[in-house]
């Protein structure tokens, strides 16, 4: 077999016949920037999240840039994020003249270890806001962290980049319990189109959602060089818009969305229920099928991660790791004088973490002979 992480050609010629009139669509109408799809898309973002707001941008680290800037985060801030992620979480900050807070990970979800953040917060009186990453699919426990950003007056910015559609469990003084989308629920939540994600364009793309209208008035101004009206600039913004073309495609396959994601869903129970049926709980660490997860990524945890790797690839599977190094020992952060040992299981698991394919169009046949595989490995 040749197993690709993701089949995005067999995903366009699925839905070919609307993909392609998406895109005729657009070019009959010459409106190629900021043309009625890319508002079009915006609402139905805005009815499937349920949130006042969403606004199109030109990527998901466009989306966090515009967030840190439209709140005021500048020189002299510092904003807790993850040190396991992709770069952009803390790029963004950097960018802003702001100083990152890296925080280890919860060893059993790869995401913030929020007892960490709880002793920032308490230890450290400059911190602005909280970068959640709900990494691989996988919602932050955000009932939590809203209740501690109250508690300590900091903002939070989603990064939902990897978890569209993704969905948790919240409480209030009004509802005993609700189910809220990832991204809808902090000052702000930020998505990436990139080609591979749940839902994926044909480039670049990403949006900002939010349920404060002031926020969402300087962000839309912010993506077009701080202008309003056309050519009147009272603030200093970017060119940073989602492309008319990315907007449509985009709205074609959101109609998908959910069908995906329980694809996916579907491809992890697959997995687990092969490794579970092996035996492997003691050499093998695999993610489990909790409620709200769309598995962006299966992300499994080996000793000998490389060698399986290797293993996997000479049988025509592809894999990846997410992610190879740390943040806080990425040579451009160097001068924050983080040291390895510092953030130790984030650290450890960057030496152990394995991607498998998760296409929605996997087969069951394709699922088994991926986990047999990594079976085969374990045994040998």
């Amino acid at each position: 077999m040749n197993i690709p992480m993701l089949d995005l050609v067999g995903q366009y010629k699925a839905i070919k016949k609307e993909i392609d009139q998406a895109i005729t669509d657009v070019l009959e109408s010459g409106a190629y920037i900021m043309g009625p799809q890319v508002r079009q898309f915006e609402e139905h973002i805005e009815e499937f999240l349920q949130v006042e707001h969403a606004i199109g941008v030109a990527s998901g680290s466009d989306a966090l840039v515009l967030s840190l800037h439209a709140l005021g985060i500048g020189p002299g801030d510092k904003v807790i994020v993850p040190t396991f992620t992709f770069f952009a979480t803390a790029s963004a900050v950097s960018r802003m003249d702001a100083t990152p807070v890296f925080v280890d990970i919860d060893p059993e979800n790869y995401n913030l270890d929020l007892d960490q953040v709880e002793n920032i917060l308490k230890t450290q009186q400059d911190i602005k806001a909280i970068i959640p990453v709900h990494l691989f699919g996988l919602p932050v426990d955000m009932q939590r962290l809203m209740d501690l950003a109250e508690d300590y007056h900091v903002y939070i910015i989603e990064d939902a980049c990897q978890a569209i559609g993704a969905e948790l469990s919240l409480t209030s003084d009004e509802v005993s319990s609700f189910t809220a989308k990832a991204g809808a629920i902090g000052n702000s939540g930020c998505f990436s189109f990139f080609p591979s994600k749940n839902l994926g364009g044909f480039g670049d793309g990403g949006m900002v959602v939010t349920n404060d209208d002031h926020l969402a008035e300087k962000i839309r101004m912010l993506r077009v060089h701080g202008s309003k009206p056309k050519y009147y600039h009272s603030i200093i913004g970017y060119n940073s818009r989602l492309d008319a073309i990315q907007a449509a495609i985009l709205d074609v396959k959101l109609h998908y969305l959910n069908e995906w994601n329980q694809k996916r869903r579907q491809v992890a129970a697959v997995y687990n229920e092969t490794f579970q049926a092996a035996a492997l709980q003691n050499r093998l660490k695999w993610p489990q099928v909790v409620p709200g997860h769309i598995f962006h990524q299966y992300v499994i945890e080996i000793d000998g991660r490389d060698e399986l790797a290797e293993h996997l690839k000479a049988n025509g599977i592809a894999n990846a790791v997410y992610y190879p190094l740390p943040l806080h020992l990425q040579e451009c952060f160097a001068d924050l004088n983080y040291k390895e040992g510092d953030l130790p299981r984030a650290e450890q698991a960057c030496k152990r973490v394995l991607a498998l394919p998760i296409d929605p169009g996997l087969t069951e046949e394709q699922i088994k002979y991926i986990a047999k595989t990594v079976i085969d490995f374990i045994q040998r």
